[in-house]
């Protein structure tokens, strides 16, 4: 993974350099924010670890400017500022997770491996599963040709598990990608948005076990050769 570090202490930017690059990361480092946005443009990485308080282009700044500018490389956003304004502003900025310093060398490689593992994901390929199809380019899905409209969550849910196909989802895996790990959601709300996913893709005439709950675990879709037969079973 190529990194890109953008913090003006140099001590600490040394320090974080050693840890990514003891877990097999290549790093470039930046120590202000104009070196950052600079490097972050002419390179191709995988992540930009971005801290916020940077002399001449701050952190914030230079965040929307890559995004004005069509750079969606994911940012993981550091900061010492620890107050839910500061949060928001960091992800509203276009920042896709927030960490706050002193930095937990183990913490930091979770939220790394998170946006990396979201990051995998196809953002143009047409996702098919039985007549379940998703379109990343349009932000669509649609069930036997019917449109479904999802919440975020939802549509990041569904996105995750078609994905995936048979494979079963833990639910840490699913909090990983969908929601903040700085904030992570309760139990109910997993349930809830399940449940409501399900709900929604049932109005459309799919079957509830298009997505399969596998107890203890996670979430798995269904087999698709099977699901068009419970669809149209008489009620």
């Amino acid at each position: 993974m190529h990194i890109l570090l953008v913090e003006d202490d140099a001590g600490l930017a040394e320090t974080m350099a050693e840890i990514l690059q003891a877990h097999h990361c290549l790093v470039d480092v930046a120590n202000d924010g104009e070196a950052g946005l600079t490097k972050a443009q002419a390179g191709a990485y995988n992540l930009i670890l971005l801290d916020v308080m940077l002399p001449h282009l701050d952190g914030i700044s230079l965040c929307k400017q890559l995004r004005s500018l069509g750079n969606q490389v994911p940012i993981l956003m550091m900061t010492a500022l620890d107050t839910s304004r500061d949060k928001v502003r960091g992800l509203d900025s276009g920042a896709d997770d927030y960490i706050v310093k002193p930095v937990d060398p183990q913490e930091l490689m979770a939220r790394i491996r998170a946006l990396s593992r979201r990051a995998q994901i196809s953002e143009t390929e047409v996702l098919h599963w039985g007549d379940l199809q998703l379109d990343p380019a349009l932000h669509e899905v649609t069930y036997a040709a019917q449109p479904i409209h999802l919440t975020p969550k939802e549509y990041n849910i569904l996105q995750l598990l078609m994905h995936n196909g048979r494979q079963v989802l833990k639910r840490l895996t699913i909090v990983e990608h969908v929601w903040s790990l700085e904030d992570p959601p309760r139990e109910d709300t997993i349930n809830a948005t399940i449940k409501s996913l399900r709900n929604k893709l049932k109005s459309v005439g799919a079957p509830h076990s298009l997505i399969e709950t596998i107890h203890g675990v996670g979430y798995r879709l269904g087999q698709p050769d099977t699901q068009a037969t419970e669809a149209n079973a008489p009620r």
